[in-house]
């Protein structure tokens, strides 16, 4: 400890990065340990996994869990279920978020102002509070237990339309009013001139969106009562609860979760740079 000309102690500075790594290992280790714990029971026997004191690493490496989780739940289906609606999802979100984006950002028309406190106002709304609106309408749709009925209510986000109007409102005015002077259209400028320079706003709304569709399960367990339109959560939920076929099975639990994670890893693995991108522009707006 030094001390100032007014008589106060204050910090040596060099101990101040060793402190912040400690805090930030201890942080990362009590954040990450709960998925290595998963991530290593997938490869446990149940001897193992019932040992006490608890083993962490596996002594025998098997892949048992996987086969048993294949031979009693139709995991491809429901992983399929699963990889559509994210898919479909992201992809509406992406075009239908970025167009709306775009019109309240660089569009001059009536009622643009109302437009955009309505999406406002729509972020501010728990999103339980619309399951039942939403049921009654994808009921009277004939939408139930369909690919669509999973997708259609999550088409647009009020975030996704927020957070690529805010994106969209930083592309340069000249630089649109150039290229109608050109001749270009509307449509010609959003696709070609304005969706390029947001990229790492549609990797970021692309991977928010992605993990919200893939581990959403409330809906999916609302709106599906067909077992193969059953997302993989919602299998996975169901089969943990159906004790003829659920007997023994915390390992296949574990490895079914370990299905679950793994392609939000992905993901973000591949966009992580845009995603890193976009964060960072976004906190200097």
């Amino acid at each position: 400890m030094t001390a100032t000309r007014t008589g106060t102690a204050r910090p040596v500075p060099g101990i101040r990065r060793p402190l912040t790594y400690v805090l930030v290992s201890v942080a990362l280790v009590v954040m990450a340990a709960p998925f290595l714990w998963m991530a290593l029971s997938a490869f446990k026997t149940n001897r193992e996994l019932t040992a006490s004191p608890p083993v962490w690493l596996p002594h025998e490496w098997t892949l048992d869990n996987f086969r048993q989780l294949l031979a009693r739940l139709d995991l491809p289906r429901h992983f399929a279920n699963s990889l559509v609606v994210a898919v479909l999802t992201t992809l509406c979100n992406l075009v239908f978020c970025s167009m709306l984006g775009y019109a309240l950002a660089k569009l001059r028309f009536a009622g643009r102002s109302k437009v955009f406190g309505l999406v406002l106002g729509a972020l501010m709304v728990p999103g339980n509070l619309m399951l039942l609106p939403m049921f009654v309408l994808m009921s009277n749709l004939g939408l139930l237990d369909t690919y669509a009925g999973l997708v259609l209510p999550f088409a647009a986000g009020a975030f996704g339309v927020f957070l690529m109007r805010q994106f969209m409102q930083a592309i340069p005015d000249e630089l649109l009013e150039a290229a109608r002077l050109d001749g270009a259209g509307e449509w010609y400028i959003f696709w070609r001139i304005a969706v390029p320079l947001v990229k790492p706003a549609l990797a970021t709304l692309s991977i928010f969106t992605f993990l919200g569709s893939w581990n959403n399960f409330v809906w999916p367990l609302i709106a599906t009562n067909d077992p193969d339109k059953y997302t993989l959560p919602v299998a996975l939920a169901t089969f943990a609860t159906d004790p003829n076929r659920s007997a023994g099975s915390n390992g296949m639990l574990m490895a079914g979760s370990l299905l679950v994670v793994l392609p939000v890893l992905l993901v973000f693995a591949v966009l992580q740079r845009h995603f890193t991108q976009g964060m960072a522009t976004a906190g200097m707006k």
